[in-house]
């Protein structure tokens, strides 16, 4: 555990993601990156082409991820296609895409597979990272082992446990449920309410190989 505590910052991505999100705090954001070498930065799509020259600058291999159809996951295929499309020519290297819930609880599972097979589609032929969001908070076991198999057919990478936005903060068991659904070969971003160092560390003990938070400084601050 010692081991992990003192190399955390290697699994975090600093997150900013509010709606009054400013330039003035994404370049914050950057340059704690710089300083702390976090794994990535994750920041709404506005900023992407700035934070990605930033970035450059200061700590080229400091991924840059930004969020598609963010936070309520019900926008029109098409949209998320193209909003991932901007995203890459702005320098992302991740995408963290929400999922349709909405599609999902009305028993629309064709639409679900559509949605997920674009969103793979469109950043897989641009050679850049998924990272599928699925709210597990609002979602049952039996829909999460469907939304598994699908992004397993679909070819993504990693799956998200949420937006952090909706009422429902990560927890130990959320990423143990997860995990234990979820395909070996697929990797687990853990988001939302992750805020001290034993928070981060439970949720790294769960199974989680990344978390999003915008309490990183603090978290790398309390490991040393």
């Amino acid at each position: 555990m010692k081991a992990i505590m003192s190399e955390i910052a290697k699994f975090i991505e600093q997150t900013i993601l509010k709606p009054d999100t400013s330039i003035k705090e994404v370049r914050r954001v950057c340059e704690e990156a710089q300083k702390h070498d976090f794994a990535a930065i994750c920041i709404p799509p506005l900023f992407v082409r700035e934070a990605r020259r930033i970035m450059d600058e200061i700590n080229p291999k400091t991924r840059v991820v930004t969020v598609i159809g963010f936070p309520m996951g019900y926008s029109a295929i098409a949209s998320k296609s193209e909003e991932i499309k901007r995203a890459t020519e702005d320098g992302a290297d991740e995408i963290d895409a929400v999922i349709n819930i909405a599609a999902i609880k009305s028993g629309n599972w064709n639409h679900v597979g559509n949605d997920i097979e674009a969103l793979a589609l469109a950043t897989n032929m641009r050679g850049r990272t998924l990272k599928l969001i699925l709210e597990c908070g609002l979602l049952s076991s039996e829909e999460i082992h469907r939304i598994c198999d699908m992004a397993e057919t679909s070819r993504v990478a990693w799956l998200k446990t949420g937006t952090g936005f909706h009422g429902h903060p990560v927890t130990p068991d959320m990423v143990r449920m997860l995990r234990a659904i979820a395909p070996a070969n697929i990797k687990l971003k853990a988001a939302g309410g992750i805020r001290t160092l034993a928070d981060a560390q439970a949720i790294l003990d769960a199974g989680a190989d990344r978390i999003g938070t915008s309490a990183g400084v603090e978290i790398v601050g309390a490991s040393k």
